[in-house]
């Protein structure tokens, strides 16, 4: 990496982290991570306006830079870079929720069936094929947390599978809420490079 002389202090410090953290110190990566979760949740708070979106988009953020951090240049602060990150990944996933967002009053133009003419809603149901695949994935969801640490899977459990707030878990176990979220990430991270090898199944 070649350095650039004129970051600031604050960015000369993210660097040295980001160095320690390719030599797989998973201290640099809370330190860079606690230096600005704050700042990148409420930037995705008043992109999304959704708490639990900015929260996830959050973590998102954190793995996608931390999994492609060999590509980071010092020729830029680490904060723009992780910014930039979170950004691109927010607005692909506004764009990809307003696509789902179907309004069911708008009519809509067919010149066969009139010019006003209801849109048909699918039922929200899922078909007996759609629920058996959907069981078959939950089924091997579970197998793979099983293969967690006991203190991994109990987050993972509290969140995905009962739907705990960061906060609720925090709460239930007694951790600081950055430590939730920062050993959920870890755990989030173990998942998807076992479903990965896993996919063939799903």
């Amino acid at each position: 990496m070649e350095v650039n002389n004129k970051l600031t202090h604050k960015a000369q410090r993210d660097y040295e982290l980001v160095l320690k953290a390719l030599k797989g110190n998973q201290d640099a990566y809370a330190e860079l991570m606690k230096n600005y979760r704050d700042s990148l949740y409420f930037m995705l708070l008043k992109m999304t306006n959704n708490a639990t979106d900015a929260e996830d988009l959050t973590i998102e953020a954190f793995g996608k830079a931390f999994k492609n951090i060999k590509s980071y240049s010092p020729k830029y602060a680490f904060s723009t870079w992780l910014f930039k990150i979170a950004t691109n990944n927010a607005i692909d996933f506004i764009r990809k929720k307003k696509q789902r967002t179907l309004s069911i009053d708008k009519p809509y133009s067919n010149s066969e069936e009139g010019p006003d003419m209801s849109q048909n809603i699918e039922s929200g149901g899922l078909d007996p094929e759609e629920a058996f695949i959907r069981q078959q994935k939950i089924q091997l969801m579970r197998g793979i947390v099983d293969k967690l640490k006991p203190h991994y899977k109990t987050l993972v459990e509290l969140r995905y599978f009962k739907e705990y707030s960061y906060e609720e878990i925090a709460e239930e176990l007694e951790l600081p809420l950055g430590t939730v979220k920062a050993q959920l990430f870890r755990a989030r991270e173990f998942l998807y490079n076992v479903l990965k090898e896993s996919k063939d199944k799903i």
